[in-house]
This record gives C-alpha cells, structure tokens and sequence, in this order.
C-alpha cells in the first residue's frame, strides 16, 4: 500500500518525467515505422528511391505507424513503470531509453524482414531477393550492436558517455541507412511487346491435327481436403469419380494469395519476376506514377487499406502482363481457346477463339465497358445474352435446396455471376470450335470466406455438422461439382480434364476475427492468408488413374498443357510439364520437347 501512494505521489509531483517518457516513447515509435518503411521499399524494388512516390509513402507511414507504435511503446513503458521499484527518470531523448528501444526495433525488424524474404521469395527478381538478403542481415548486425550498447552499458546502472551515446546514435542511422543503400536506387521494368509470335512453317514442331482437346477448370478458393472429407461422407460424387481415376497433385502456390498474380502464374508457367504481377496496386495519391504492388507481412499492412490511408486498384489491364498466357502461345500453331471469367484479358484480345473477361460482369451496372470486355463482338453478343437472363433470376436459383423465405448469403452474388459464366461458356462453344476451354469459378472463395465455420464448425471448436449438404458453402460445392460432370461428360477419347485450384482455403486465426470484432468489420471464418496449397486433379483416358503424385506448383499447368497439345516447353518457363501423371505408355510415344522462348 505505501508503494502505490508513492506512486500516485511521484504522478502528481512528477507530471514532467512523464512526459519525457512519452517523447522517448515517439522516437522509438517513428524508428519502428521507419523500419517497416524502408522493407516496402525493398519489397517493391519498382519504386525509385528518389521519388514523390517514396516519400509519400514514408509520410504515411511514419503517421500511421508512428503513431501506434509511439502509444505502444508508451503503454510498456508506463507498465515498467508501475512494475518496477525504481522509477524511471528519463531526459527528453534519453541515451539509455533509446538503446532499449532501437534494439527492440531493429531485432523485430530483422525477424519480420527475414520472414517477408521467406514468404515472397517467389515474387522477387534474384537481385532483388539477394539485396533483400543483404539488407536483412545488415539490420540484424545492428540490432546486435544496439542490444550490446543497451546491455553492456546502461543494465547496470552506469552513466553512459559521449562515445557510448555517438555510437549508439551511428547505429541507429545505419540500421536504416544501410539496407537503403543495399536496396540501391530502384529496378524499374523494361518494357516488353507481347506481340504475336508467326513462326516459319518450316520450323514449327511437329503437331497432330486436330489435337486433342483440353478442358480446364479453375475454382478459386478450393480446398482439397474439404473436397474429400465430403466424397468420404457419400457427398460430391463427380469429384469422387475425378479422385479415383484420375491423378491428384497438391500445387504450391503464392503470397498474396490473390486471384491476379496467383493465375497470372498459371496462364504463363512463371512466376511473377517475369510475368510482372505481383499484386494489386496501392496509391497514396492517385497520381503516383509507381505505385506498391507488394505490402510486408506480419506487420498489419493490410489495415493501411482498410484504413484508407492508402488506396487498392485491384483492377490490373490485360497490358500489364509481361509474359504470353498460354491461349496466345497455342494460337501460333493454330489451336484455338476460349477463355471465360480470366484475370487480366481486360481489355480482351484473342488471336483464335474467344476470350471473355472476368470484367464482364461489370457490364451489368456498366454497359459501356462490354464493348472491352469480350472477344470477338459475336462472344460478347452471345454472354450478355446469359448475364441478363441470370440479372432477373432470384438467388435461389443458384445454390440447390435454397428456401423461398432463407435469408440472402453474404457473397451470393459472385456465385450469381459464376452461373451466369458457365451458361454463356455453353452457348459460346456452340457456336465457336475451340481446342481448350477454361472457365474459372470464383464463389468458393467468396462464399468460403464467409461460411467456413458454417460448413465445419469443428474446426472451430464447436460441434459438427450431421447434414453436411445444408450449409451455403456445401451447396455451391454441391452445384461446382454437377458442373465437374459436365465438363467431363463432354471429353472424347484421348481428350484431359484439369480441375484446378490456384490456393486452398483453412480457418481465420483467432487473432485476426478478433480484430475483426473490435474494429467493427465483417468477420470473415475463411481465410487464405497463409498460402495453403491448392491442386491439380487430371482426368481422362490417357491419364494414370488414382494416383497422388509428389507436390507440384502452380507454374506447372501452363507447361503441362503446352506438352499434352504436342507443344514445345519454354525453357525460360518456371513450371515443369508434369508428364507423370499420364499413363507410362503415353508418356513413352510424347516425349517433352523444348523451345528457347515462346516470347519472341
């Protein structure tokens, strides 16, 4: 008891001492928002140094971090404060404080750099990842030497000296300087032409005509282990009848793990260092001429967005993809595709076949936008056929079982959207003779963010479902899954079915709907945050049946379609043609070729 009154009489003695705490506590909370700004520079090597870009970018987060960090460091110190029986007494920028605080700082910026580099090593050019490397290790040398000044010279009581406070102030600002120079002045990308490659006849590989056709099949947000807890439970029989005949790969994906970068990926068999998508772009400013494309993890990034300090154009133009999707590559050799609901054909093109954006459905709120959003005219003619038949249908429609009077799903209308897809993919191939198809199905992403615990309420601790096929998100599985028989009733002898999920889907940490819950936001049970695998299920006549094959990556597809049409593999493709999960005999007469680039 005679302690806390000293305490409460050290307060209102005192008020001053408190308040040069809060000033150490605002230096330690801007040299961690330093930090974390001089990693989103190393992590988007695309933004000059010496830019207005740059700088808004520091401003900002020195004013969003700096502010929270300063409160946090204020609230530990204040706890110190009260838990310890000698008081602190500290200057308005003290020696001793600060080397506590810049150790703390650069240690927890060396471990979430180290982690970042681990996470988004796929997304980084080898220079980038290696400056990357070089600037984590140089933070990590100066947070040993700023735990050694802090440990060595102020634990015990001794008054630091001017030497001591010189050093520890160098190395403050080398921990932040060093990793700026190691980052270097900025890696702008120079410009490609995705132009049309016309080979010779005479030096155009061998190619039986007609090929056999391929079928592809893209669920956004799939989870393969959901997938067979459900066949195991008498549900989803066409995806039974796919895992027992055919040949089932787990795909390693990328962070983030958004639709953009992760099916860029797919379509052209690279990763994003040469495919150039990375991510959605976040401004400061609308006119910022070089925007973020890649925010650390591990550090709350995310909420710069939520926040509005920032803004996010998911949308990214068909232009800003470097690198040839694989439909473009087949129509060099005459093989024509039609593509529904892909990421980055806006505005759509196509040299064979057809091509219908995943901004189609934009053209029901804006009409204009269908004239770019579909290829040729007569494909876009026939899907606003199909999208303005579903704009009138009720929303029951689309999830089997729906009652009349059952409240409207959070997401439905993304599912909506899918039904109207599927049905102008229909009508388009009746009218145009195409080779390979692939539609994508985006409501299991959106539905599962939602509904996750609905679905399995065991991974959350709570008791499990025993009518699994009532729940929103086994119902849509239930019509993904009518539309997995289909396609595959539509496959000829020698023809391939791909079932394709670019990243999978597991519970929300506890943490992050926490947060959730006391920010006022939507709480979301699904997440893919981390990413988990996605797969490749193979089906078809020529393909090993019931076999699980060692883990691939989502690069692998593009390559493996190119090799079952005949086609050479680009050498400069990350992916591999995975060539063994079809049959030995097969594999025996079509063997993998290879070309030097399909970038010409």
């Amino acid at each position: 008891m005679p302690r806390t009154q000293d305490r409460v009489t050290s307060i209102i003695v005192s008020p001053m001492r408190f308040l040069r705490m809060l000033t150490n506590a605002v230096m330690g909370g801007l040299l961690g928002a330093t930090y974390l700004a001089v990693l989103i520079l190393q992590l988007n090597p695309q933004v000059p140094l010496t830019s207005t870009t740059a700088a808004r970018w520091f401003v900002t987060l020195l004013t969003f971090y700096g502010l929270y960090l300063s409160v946090l460091v204020y609230v530990l110190i204040l706890i110190r404060e009260f838990l310890t029986s000698r008081p602190l007494s500290p200057g308005w920028l003290s020696v001793r404080l600060l080397a506590w605080l810049g150790a703390a700082g650069a240690a927890s910026a060396a471990v979430i750099t180290w982690a970042n580099l681990k996470g988004f090593r796929a997304m980084l050019s080898d220079d980038a990842v290696e400056r990357l490397r070089q600037g984590a290790m140089a933070t990590t040398v100066f947070a040993a030497v700023l735990l050694a000044v802090a440990v060595l010279r102020y634990s015990f009581g001794r008054r630091g000296t001017r030497a001591t406070a010189v050093l520890l102030i160098a190395a403050m600002g080398l921990s932040v300087a060093v990793p700026l120079w190691l980052r270097g002045p900025g890696e702008l990308p120079v410009p490609t032409t995705r132009g049309p490659q016309i080979l010779p006849f005479a030096s155009r590989p061998f190619v039986s005509f007609p090929p056999p056709s391929v079928r592809l099949v893209l669920l956004d947000g799939a989870a393969l282990g959901f997938i067979r807890q459900r066949v195991a439970a008498g549900q989803l029989p066409n995806f039974g009848n796919l895992l027992d005949r055919g040949a089932t790969i787990d795909l390693a994906t990328l962070k983030p793990t958004q639709a953009a970068p992760v099916l860029a990926a797919v379509a052209t068999g690279k990763y994003p260092p040469k495919n150039g998508i990375r991510s959605s772009f976040r401004r400061v400013e609308s006119d910022d001429v070089h925007p973020v494309d890649l925010l650390p993890d591990y550090c709350f990034a995310q909420a710069l967005v939520d926040l509005s300090f920032v803004t996010e154009d998911e949308f990214i133009p068909s232009g800003a993809l470097r690198a040839r999707p694989f439909w473009s590559i087949l129509a060099d050799y005459g093989v024509a595709s039609g593509i529904v609901d892909w990421p980055l054909t806006y505005p759509a093109q196509v040299d064979q076949g057809y091509v219908i954006s995943d901004q189609f459905d934009e053209g029901a709120s804006h009409p204009l936008r269908l004239a770019r959003a579909g290829a040729p005219t007569t494909a876009s003619e026939i899907s606003r056929e199909a999208f303005d038949a579903w704009q009138s249908r009720p929303w029951q429609d689309v999830l089997p079982g729906s009652a009349a009077d059952e409240p409207e799903p959070a997401g439905i209308l993304r599912a909506v959207w899918d039904r109207a897809y599927s049905d102008a993919a229909i009508e388009l191939e009746k009218t145009f003779p195409v080779r390979v198809t692939a539609i994508r199905y985006e409501g299991l992403d959106v539905l599962a963010h939602n509904f996750l615990r609905e679905a399995e309420p065991e991974l959350f601790g709570q008791i499990g479902r025993a009518d699994l096929h009532r729940s929103i998100l086994d119902r849509y599985y239930a019509f993904v899954d009518a539309e997995i028989g289909r396609e595959a009733s539509q496959l000829n002898p020698g023809d391939l079915l791909l079932v394709v999920s670019g990243f999978g889907m597991e519970p929300e940490t506890l943490p992050k709907r926490l947060l959730a819950r006391a920010m006022g936001w939507s709480e979301q049970t699904g997440s893919h945050e981390r990413a988990p695998d996605g797969f490749l299920i193979a089906f078809g006549t020529n393909v090993a049946s019931n076999q699980s094959l060692p883990r691939g990556a989502i690069v692998d597809v593009a390559p493996t379609i190119l090799y079952y049409l005949g086609l050479p593999v680009g050498r400069d493709m990350d992916g591999f043609a995975r060539a063994d999960m079809f049959l030995r005999s097969y594999t025996i007469e079509h063997p993998v070729t290879y070309i030097l680039t399909h970038e010409r």
